[in-house]
């Protein structure tokens, strides 16, 4: 049976690239959650007054890909430790946050962040927070790094996240990626 999870970490663009090459994955799909105002637009969650986090929601088969396994990659993949920014991308929409559709999803991040803060040179700070109402991004967000690759953020951002991840992760690759 598949499971979600809903997961912010600076820019959704670098989250949904890397999810595509993961193993156990059946879809991502960018968008926001955590804040008040709804169906936003990505000019009212950049402004940063919407509450907003730009996030993956990723729909995936926990016999492949556990929940664990999920946010080991999420942890790996952006600095926990940044509060609301993400190299260049600053702003509360770029913040590191959890969204936990269940308890075992809240237990499981909350006892991963305290494994990991060990390992850390600053604290993490990542929230976890109880998942809320998902919306959706614009459809030019979409597989935006497969269909722009050239495009300067994603040659300069976005590759790099995903070299990295077949790097760490090679064992979690999907066939062919």
């Amino acid at each position: 049976m598949p499971e979600v999870a809903t997961l912010g970490g600076g820019c959704f663009w670098c989250l949904e690239a890397v999810y595509q090459e993961m193993q156990g994955i059946d879809s991502i799909v960018s968008g926001y959650m955590g804040g008040q105002v709804e169906n936003p637009s990505y000019q009212a969650v950049c402004s940063g007054t919407t509450g907003h986090v730009e996030v993956v929601q990723v729909t995936f088969q926990p016999e492949v890909a556990s929940y664990r396994d999920i946010l080991e990659v999420f942890f790996a993949i952006h600095d926990p430790t940044s509060w609301d920014r993400q190299g260049n991308d600053a702003g509360s929409q770029y913040r590191s946050v959890v969204f936990y559709h269940d308890d075992g999803q809240k237990q499981t991040a909350e006892q991963l962040i305290s494994e990991l803060n060990a390992a850390y040179p600053s604290e993490i700070v990542t929230e976890v927070r109880p998942a809320g109402v998902f919306y959706p991004a614009e459809d030019y967000h979409q597989d935006y790094f497969r269909t722009n690759p050239r495009q300067p953020y994603c040659a300069y951002v976005v590759a790099p996240k995903v070299k990295k991840f077949r790097e760490k992760f090679a064992r979690k690759l999907r066939a062919g990626s």
